[in-house]
This record gives structure tokens, sequence and C-alpha cells, in this order.
């Protein structure tokens, strides 16, 4: 799960000291550290006066609580307790004065400070609370306004980043300069997009990513050697920013410059989402000319595909993918759109590819296997089930001249191969044989006329044995009536399928001796294999 972005509003300390800074300020050069050494890492942002037995209620996180122990007096049993309490509720430190109220600390308190790590501090009785006061929440402000101004700084300078055209590379080479850390952009699958710092940094960065997805987030206050923050534009997540730093040396204030960065990167994104569109546009409309033949002649078209990094010159070979019906057709045309293209990077950076309003159309070397690259592509497509697609690929087509007519197998070998065998079907035009020819015929009423006339009852299944008897009528024709050939075929006894073959030409005629016949069979049980007709 992505870190959640920090919301910080005007007038909220975000930012502090820690408490061992604030045992540095003049005002505590005599202060001694009891107890909770370890903690001396813990930012404080405010600092409050326990004057009241029922402080708990009034306290917050990231609190120093200044106390003479006065509410504490007549109740010393209580002060074991309390550094639990405190603790669970955030705060800092405790400091405290000795003598007036309170004589000393019990030992229970001061071990249970060191192992949670909640410093205890002692607080020299000539120092007024007015004086710390002052001092802390001075340095506290003075640091919140320097990170301010900072963040402000680097801001400013990666906006002039995006003003002067710069993209994810030029974006993450300024934030490696202005936090001295590894950066990189990674998009919403993983794969880094861009990235600026010392190369041994960045492949320890690369490698973090690729085997943990993403850096863990650090607590609050504790410095870090992963940072992550993601990249949100329009409601949707384009990736994130990544940093790494050998010294785990990133604090919540170079977060915020990343998160400003992050900001930034989504401008960039959708920027260049919005020029691929553009492009996508383009090159779309001008494939469309070429494969309908609007495109002018074959010198212009392969000038105009060179300028799109295509090459239509060579021997190719026309794909369709088309999406299968009953699916989110425009989610998922737009994922159908990048598989493919993904897919002929991988195969042919040099062929042609673009989506159409239910179809994608690519054209890749013929000598290449177009089955490999829709296999690749369905793969990667079948991350978004349930929509499928089918498949139909052309004869090779020698140039520019004929791809329309390439274009117009490999629809139709979709189309059909869908028919054929339903949804995710591959096929190739020339595959297709006499299913081409019956695929031309649109009158889909007059092909089930003639299934009904031809094949008679044996056309319904409404008798369980109409498809057992279509079967043995099927392989009877593929076998050219071989009695024997088809026994075997069908595991039945000679003197079984004599009989089947009797009750078949009772229903059918004497399709033995009538080649007519047998052809009008084999047609008839052709189209009924088509699906959607």
């Amino acid at each position: 799960m992505e870190p959640p972005v920090r919301l910080a509003s005007t007038g909220t300390i975000i930012h502090g000291v820690s408490v061992g800074e604030v045992l540095g300020v003049s005002t505590l050069a005599d202060a001694r550290l009891i107890a909770g050494e370890s903690g001396l890492g813990r930012i404080v942002q405010r600092l409050n006066v326990m004057e009241v037995p029922d402080i708990l209620a009034w306290v917050k996180p990231h609190e120093l609580l200044l106390t003479t122990g006065y509410p504490l007096r007549n109740t010393p049993q209580s002060l074991g307790r309390l550094v639990a309490d405190l603790d669970e509720r955030g705060l800092s430190a405790l400091a405290i004065k000795l003598g007036r109220y309170v004589d000393e600390l019990p030992d229970e308190m001061v071990e249970q400070a060191d192992r949670l790590g909640f410093p205890l501090i002692l607080l020299p009785n000539d120092v007024g609370f007015d004086d710390i006061l002052n001092q802390v929440l001075t340095d506290i402000l003075n640091r919140q306004a320097a990170v301010l101004a900072r963040a402000e700084e680097a801001h400013r300078a990666l906006v002039q980043v995006v003003l002067a055209g710069g993209g994810l590379n030029e974006v993450t080479a300024e934030v490696a300069q202005l936090l001295d850390v590894s950066v990189a952009a990674v998009d919403g699958s993983g794969r880094v997009l861009a990235g600026a710092g010392a190369d041994d940094h960045l492949a320890v960065l690369r490698e973090s990513i690729s085997l943990e997805g993403q850096p863990l987030p650090a607590a609050p206050g504790r410095a870090r050697s992963f940072a992550s923050v993601p990249v949100l534009a329009g409601g949707h997540h384009h990736g994130r920013i990544v940093a790494y730093s050998p010294t785990g040396a990133i604090r919540d204030s170079d977060v915020g410059i990343l998160e400003r960065a992050a900001t930034v990167a989504a401008l960039v994104v959708t920027r260049q989402e919005a020029v691929n569109a553009v492009e996508s546009k383009y090159r779309a409309d001008f494939l469309r000319d070429v494969l309908t033949g609007r495109a002018g002649t074959a010198e212009r078209v392969t000038a105009r595909a060179r300028a799109f990094g295509w090459d239509l010159a060579r021997p190719v070979t026309v794909l369709v993918a088309e999406l299968d019906p009953d699916g989110d057709e425009r989610s998922a045309q737009d994922r159908l759109v990048a598989c493919w293209t993904a897919a002929m990077r991988r195969h042919d950076p040099r062929g042609a590819v673009a989506g159409f309003s239910h179809e994608v159309v690519a054209v890749v070397d013929a000598s290449i296997d177009a089955t490999r690259v829709a296999k690749d592509a369905a793969s990667a497509f079948a991350d978004v089930p349930p929509a499928t697609f089918s498949t139909g690929t052309s004869r090779p087509s020698q140039g520019a001249e004929t791809l329309p007519e390439a274009y117009s197998q490999a629809l139709k070998a979709a189309r059909v191969g869908r028919q054929l065998h339903g949804p995710g079907a591959v096929a190739h035009f020339d595959q297709l044989g006499v299913y081409r020819l019956l695929s031309l015929v649109n009158d889909t009423e007059e092909l089930h006329a003639f299934v009904r006339e031809t094949l008679g009852p044996l056309a319904s299944d409404v008798d369980a044995e109409n498809a057992d008897l279509r079967r043995t009528l099927q392989v009877l024709l593929e076998t050219n009536l071989n009695v024997a050939e088809t026994a075997r075929r069908l595991h039945f006894h000679y003197n079984t399928l004599r009989y089947r073959i009797g009750k078949l030409e009772r229903l059918l005629g004497n399709f033995t001796d009538d080649p007519h016949l047998r052809l009008n069979l084999t047609l008839a049980l052709h189209v009924l294999r088509m699906r959607g007709i």
C-alpha cells in the first residue's frame, strides 16, 4: 500500500527538533539526562507545563512536558505509571525539577523510561519555565521556517524544470541534487522510468524496487535509507518517486520535497499522456488510411510510415485483434492497445500498431512468427479477465499497395475464427478453407434454412441422439465413406456402424451413392460449426 500523502494546514507545526538538540540550548546547559538515552532522537514540536494532576487529558504527541512535580507531591507512587502513560500518548520527553515538591524519582520510573526509550530530564532549579519555552519554541519555529523555505526553493526549481520542457529525467536529476540522494521515477507496474544519482546507489535502489515492490516508510521523525511517495493525478495512481541514501539521512523534511517532486512528476506524466494521445490518434488515422487504400502512393505511405518509426516497404503480415463481445469494451480496449504495443516493441520495433474503435491492428515483419506475437499479447491481456480477444492473421503482403487486402484477410480470419472456436481464437486466413466462403453469406437465415433442409431432424438437438449421429456422419464424410476407418476412429463395432449408416440414410437420403448430397451434408455440418450465425 502506498504511504499516504501528508497534508499540512497553515499554522500547523510539522517539523521540530530532537530531544538531543533541545538539551543543547543554552538555558538547559546544566540539565542532566536521567534515563531514556535511546529516545534522544524523538522529535519535539511543542511544549507543555504540568500543573494539574489529570495532565493526561491535555497532552499531545511530540510534546516536551515540563513540571516541578507539584501535582504529584501527595501521590509519588503514581510516578511509576506516568512514564508509560506519557509514552503511550506519543510524548517526546518529561523534564522535571526536583527538590521542592518531589525529592527523587522512583527506581521503577527510571527503569521503565530506559526500557521504553523515553527521556527523563532533570532541570536546573535556577532556570525558569518561560526561558525554556521561549528558547525551544524559537528553535522549533526557526527550524520550521528553514524547512519551509527549503521546500519552497525546491518547488520553484522543480516547476522551472517543467516550464523549461523537462521530463522525468530532469525532475529526478534535480531532486537528486537537492537532497544528495539517488532518485528514481517508477510507473504503476514497478518499471523504472527515470533515475539519477551514483550508479552503485541506483543499483541498490532498483534492487529494492524489484524485490520489495517499494521501500517501507520509516517511523515519523526518524531518518531512513529509503523513502517512497505516490504520483497521483486526477484520482489515478501513475507510479511513485523513490529515493535512497546510503547514509540513512532521509528525514521528514526530505520526504516533503519528494512529495513536491511527485506533484511535478504528475504534471509531467499527464502532459506526456496528452501528447501520446494526440500522437496515437495521428498514428491510428494514418494506419486506417493505409489499410483502406486512402493514404496515397506507395512512396508517400512508406515515407510517412518512416516518420512514425514504421517500415511498411518490406514484406509484412497484418494481424487484427478484435475484442470479443460481453466485456467492458472501453477499459478493455485501452488495455488491449497497451498489450499489443508492448508485444510489438519486443518482437518488431519497426512494426506498426494502432488501436481502432474496438480492435487493434498490427503490421509485423513477415519473417516473424505472428502467432508468437499474438500469444505474447494475449498473455499480458489475461491479467484483466473476463475480457478476451480473437486474432486474425493475413497472408504475407509484399508492399503498401497490398496492405488493404491483407487487412481484409486478417479481419475475416479474426471473425470467422471466433465463429469456429469461440472467444480468444487465433486463426490464419489460409486455414479458413470453406469457412471463408460461408462467411461471405450475409443472409444468416438462408444459411439456417439450408441446414434445416439438408440435415432434417439432425439439424436440432431436440433428441439427444442427434449430436451423436452428426458426429458419425462427419467422420464418414471425412474418411470418404471408409467404414472400417470410421469404425476405428469412433471405436464402434463394424456391424454397429453399418446399422448407424442405414439409420442416417433413412433420415437424410442415399448419401453413400449421391456425391452431390454428400457435398451438401458436408457444407451443412460446416455451417453448424460456425458460431454466432
